[in-house]
């Protein structure tokens, strides 16, 4: 007997009647529902839904910045996202296990026909619970005509026509959209630091937003680090490599730590170079800086500039900002 005829009578009878009488792919079909299904069971079981951000309004009004902004306060973010697909990202974030609890998606007009379906997709997200908020960057005719021309580049639906054309244009095609927007925020006479406090103000709750520090030693011998926001000099300090026992460690060694802090001017050199980076870094989060690049740097990058660096990074970590330690040279001798 085959593996066909023993199945029992009905499931032969509609295994049958799917391969005489369906469609092609509705097989297929059906079972990609029922996954769609699965997935958002699944989802909505076992994981929160993400938030959602999605943010749109006129070209030129700031929409790259107010993106970069969340993604800063650690937003998962998605540039020009057919609205279609907006649902299967929520879906996939709630898939993700919590580690994707916040999601942005970029949605404009240089979807052109996908921006059709965004009216639809906001639907299926309002039916499925989907916490979300429409953050709609608005700004004058002047200031956008200034800032196309500016980068001298075209807005994308003035075609054969004029830049404020285009701007018309995109505007009687966002009124809708514009008027479901839970946030409105006019750039016109905004800076991009000022967009970004306001962007802060809005979505980093009551934590300050967050400062992330680089600190690497290097050597000046090899060039200065092109990435560095600051630089501190540590050749004004006596160089262990004159001390033949201490030579060959590196300034992660005690002994070699110890006695760079015991020259004169290396304690106090720590901590008033502690106190200028906290007055830095509080204008650094004023003025939308996330990340800093602190190098220190000896003649060789080997012993003085290692030691400083590993001390400063411990000050700056104990004061609560994320650090992250590098020996650029170090080993390079």
């Amino acid at each position: 007997m085959t593996e066909h005829e023993a199945r029992p009578t009905a499931e032969r009878d509609r295994a049958h009647a799917a391969t005489d009488d369906s469609p092609p792919g509705a097989a297929e079909q059906d079972n990609g529902a029922q996954v769609s299904q699965d997935v958002t069971s699944a989802a909505a079981n076992d994981a929160p839904i993400p938030e959602l951000v999605i943010i749109s309004g006129m070209s030129g009004a700031g929409r790259s910045t107010a993106a970069k902004c969340l993604e800063d306060l650690g937003w998962f973010v998605v540039d020009n996202l057919p609205p279609a697909l907006i649902p299967t990202m929520v879906e996939l974030g709630a898939r993700s296990q919590g580690n994707v609890a916040r999601i942005a998606v970029v949605v404009d007009v240089r979807g052109r026909r996908f921006f059709d379906n965004l009216r639809e997709s906001l639907a299926d997200l309002d039916s499925r619970g989907v916490t979300r908020r429409i953050v709609f960057l608005e700004s004058s005719e002047d200031a956008l005509v200034r800032r196309f021309e500016s980068v001298r580049r075209p807005h994308p639906l003035q075609g054969d026509g004029r830049i404020v054309d285009g701007i018309a244009a995109e505007r009687e095609l966002l009124r809708e959209l514009r008027g479901d927007a839970d946030l409105v925020i006019d750039t016109s006479s905004l800076n991009v630091h000022e967009l970004r406090a306001k962007m802060d103000a809005q979505f980093a709750g009551e934590e300050e937003p967050e400062l992330r520090a680089t600190v690497m030693s290097f050597g000046f011998k090899y060039g200065l680090p092109v990435d560095a926001d600051l630089v501190a000099d540590m050749r004004f300090l006596p160089n262990p490599h004159w001390v033949p026992e201490l030579r060959p460690f590196t300034g992660v060694n005690e002994e070699v730590a110890s006695y760079v802090f015991n020259q004169p001017g290396a304690k106090e050199f720590l901590d008033r170079y502690a106190e200028l980076l906290r007055l830095i870094a509080a204008g650094y989060r004023r003025e939308g800086k996330r990340y800093v690049t602190i190098a220190i740097g000896c003649t060789g990058g080997k012993h003085r500039s290692v030691a400083m660096s590993e001390k400063l990074a411990a000050r700056l970590a104990a004061e609560g900002v994320e650090t992250v330690v590098v020996h650029r040279d170090m080993g390079r001798e």
